[in-house]
């Protein structure tokens, strides 16, 4: 929108959202300043755990301890969310004493997560509280208080959960990647924990997605014309690899069959080494999906035989196994 067309409205608008903006920018410059040794005990404790870290809240607070969960479970450490008032009615025991507890109450007194507390302190399980108040009855129950410094809201009324719930989305963050820096998470590992993403197919591996064992289909070079094409018609991938000695030498595609009988030069009894494609573009089975995808599309075909450094087909990847992220 050009400047100038801007109404005084419409400017108004904008100033208040810069406010909003600029009120939470300071309360993640706070938390900034704030983080010392009470940050450092939280991060081991979780890099300790036996168990699980399980992520506790109410309301908004509730709605911020999911995402934190979540983010926990998708990087590398066993996580999950527990709703405070569900807890008090029989999810409690899904915590043990090897978890522990990230409770999220900006008050502090937030009746369904303090009336939890004494539990999971009997239950042996550490507490690790987020909460904007250092004195408060979640923050006496704790092990490790993670202080949010907001003492003023980005709400004009200075009521709705606003710059709170960012600066503590942020310390969120900032405790996974953390954690998941001094593991060593790593693409790999972040790929198996997103198959159906599409980050996740792009970060896997060729062995994730290919078919291998009896899901490969492969003849010996003196099979009949016949075999193959019976090999290609049950494994359903329109192609069959051809062996001799164990090593992949060619291959015998849909596409191949189709040239043939356009010659009419079609004898299914003679040996398939007459008619297959030889030398067969492979792939290592250690190499990323996306690789194996950039190889197929630049070549035009829609398979890849995968084989080992011996030249031994141990699986075969298709294209379409790739783009739906199907792992085998």
């Amino acid at each position: 929108m050009n400047q100038s067309t801007i109404t005084p409205q419409q400017q108004t608008w904008l100033d208040k959202a810069h406010r909003v903006l600029d009120i939470e920018i300071a309360a993640i410059q706070a938390q900034h300043e704030v983080l010392g040794s009470a940050f450092l005990q939280a991060i081991d404790t979780i890099l300790k755990l036996e168990g699980r870290l399980v992520v506790v809240g109410m309301g908004k607070s509730g709605i911020i301890a999911k995402k934190i969960a979540a983010t926990f479970a998708s990087t590398g450490t066993p996580a999950f969310f527990v709703h405070a008032a569900e807890a008090q009615h029989g999810d409690l025991g899904m915590i043990t004493g090897q978890d522990a507890v990230l409770a999220l109450s900006h008050s502090g007194e937030t009746a369904e997560v303090c009336g939890l507390l004494p539990e999971i302190r009997r239950r042996g399980a550490r507490v690790i509280a987020i909460t904007g108040n250092p004195e408060s009855t979640l923050a006496r129950y704790a092990d490790v208080v993670l202080h949010i410094p907001v003492d003023k809201e980005a709400c004009p009324l200075n009521l709705a959960p606003t710059a709170s719930t960012t600066a503590t989305l942020a310390l969120g963050d900032a405790l996974a990647v953390v954690v998941l820096k001094q593991r060593g998470f790593k693409e790999e590992d972040f790929a198996r924990v997103h198959p159906a993403g599409s980050l996740g197919r792009k970060l896997l591996r060729v062995a994730d997605v290919m078919h291998r064992g009896d899901a490969l289909p492969l003849v010996t070079a003196d099979a009949s014309l016949r075999d193959a094409i019976m090999s290609m018609s049950s494994h359903r991938l329109g192609i069959t690899g051809i062996i001799e000695h164990g090593k992949l030498i060619g291959c015998l595609s849909d596409g191949d069959l189709r040239r043939i009988l356009e010659s009419g030069d079609l004898d299914i009894t003679a040996p398939v080494r007459v008619h297959m494609h030889p030398e067969p573009t492979t792939i290592a089975a250690d190499k990323l999906a996306s690789e194996a995808l950039h190889d197929m599309e630049m070549r035009k075909i829609m398979v890849l035989f995968v084989c080992d450094e011996a030249g031994r087909a141990i699986g075969v990847v298709h294209m379409h196994d790739i783009l739906q992220g199907e792992a085998r």
